[in-house]
């Protein structure tokens, strides 16, 4: 159940922030669908005790693989899927708890925060742009 709820509640809010970045109402569903891969990749390697920053890696990855495949299939910029895509995996929380620790001047809990938030964020890009170097390696070789 627990899995369930995961991913009706990463799809919903990957639908929802594609309504805040104004994506085309037809790629909403598409939109959710990506994110929720996203978080059950994620979710799934946290449950299989994986490093978490391995896991956002592989998952971001996803995330673009499936973002360029709607992109193609629909007719709409990769950005549109990716950007949703992604919102679930962006590490707020940890970003906040570390601003949080830096105010109530534990700056030890704070800098560790920090570390782990930004090391998730550039698991996230590397992810995002491993992706996308693949996919113009492959289209290269194709033509």
């Amino acid at each position: 159940m627990d899995m369930l709820e995961q991913l009706v509640t990463s799809f919903i809010s990957t639908s929802a922030f594609g309504i805040i970045f104004n994506v085309p109402r037809r790629t909403l569903g598409q939109c959710g669908f990506v994110g929720m891969i996203g978080w059950m990749l994620y979710f799934s390697f946290q449950k299989a005790h994986l490093d978490p920053i391995l896991a956002t890696l592989i998952a971001s990855f996803v995330v673009t693989i499936v973002s360029q495949f709607f992109a193609k299939i629909y007719k709409t910029p990769v950005i549109v899927f990716s950007v949703s895509g992604i919102i679930p995996l962006v590490p707020g929380g940890l970003a906040y708890d570390a601003m949080r620790n830096v105010v109530l001047n534990h700056y030890d809990v704070a800098v560790q925060l920090a570390a782990k938030a930004f090391l998730l964020s550039g698991a996230i890009a590397i992810g995002l742009v491993f992706s996308e170097v693949i996919n113009v390696l492959l289209r290269r070789t194709r033509t």
